[in-house]
């Protein structure tokens, strides 16, 4: 693998992953451009879109269209509530070609091997799937099936996939946009079985994420996204625009200007 000056690591969070394109802004700005991406779940699709030569205005687009979350492409006898490959057409005129090797970018996916239990990174071949798979949220979308195997979000077991690009970059930047666990949850919030389900996913990958954000050289995890849940697709422009702060916040202080 050659060496980058900039690698970009992005991290799951549902509908919070539109931060992602808001600290893209703010990078692009600086004339910081990476050529390297690592992406689980949300990330997987932002960094996508970005390896992709696409601009962030057309990831918030993405992020901000309500086919995403569309209760109507039901699963049918599937384990999940929506069907992941209803998705397929969707991002299949984002990525015609649908390989890794037409991308203007190295990237690199994470989706979760539920049926042997261990993250697998795709980096090679055909896009479109591992995109979907990396985002299948589990109980609300469905598995993705690829090479005769059923892939689930990558966030279940890297959330933060820093590893692929350790050793191979000059600078690492890292979007984490799923601070859910930095406060406390009210009795009030934890009323349905999708927000315990959400709580206690985050909970559980805290502590691996944090000491993996200590790898990178500028880390950016913006707080009041703790605010949002994983399905507020009304809230993506405010998520986006915080995102926007927090990474000219960032680079402000990492540049000490």
């Amino acid at each position: 693998m050659e060496k980058y000056e900039w690698g970009l690591v992005l991290s799951g969070g549902g509908i919070r992953g539109a931060a992602h394109a808001g600290v893209i802004r703010a990078l692009e700005e600086m004339g910081i451009v990476p050529e390297v991406v690592a992406g689980a779940s949300a990330g997987a699709i932002a960094g996508s879109l970005y390896a992709g030569g696409y601009s962030w205005s057309e990831m918030l687009d993405l992020f901000d269209n309500p086919i995403l979350f569309k209760w109507s492409l039901i699963g049918h006898r599937k384990p999940g509530f929506i069907d992941s490959d209803q998705f397929y057409p969707v991002f299949k005129r984002y990525f015609p070609h649908d390989n890794f090797e037409s991308l203007q970018k190295k990237l690199y996916i994470v989706a979760t091997d539920i049926q042997n239990g261990r993250s697998e990174t795709f980096s090679s071949g055909e896009l479109i799937r591992p995109i979907l798979a990396s985002a299948a949220y589990p109980m609300v979308f469905t598995p993705v099936r690829i090479k005769g195997t059923l892939y689930a979000d990558g966030g279940i077991m890297n959330n933060f996939p820093v590893e692929p690009l350790l050793g191979h970059c000059e600078r690492l930047i890292g979007i984490y946009v799923n601070p859910t666990p930095l406060r406390k949850y009210g009795v009030k919030e934890l009323q349905s079985g999708l927000a315990i389900a959400e709580r206690a996913y985050s909970l559980s990958i805290a502590r691996d994420v944090a000491n993996k954000l200590k790898l990178c050289d500028i880390t950016i995890s913006p707080e009041p996204l703790g605010r949002y849940s994983t399905f507020d697709i009304m809230k993506a422009s405010e998520i986006f625009d915080i995102g926007y702060q927090a990474g000219k916040e960032a680079l402000k202080k990492f540049y000490g200007d």
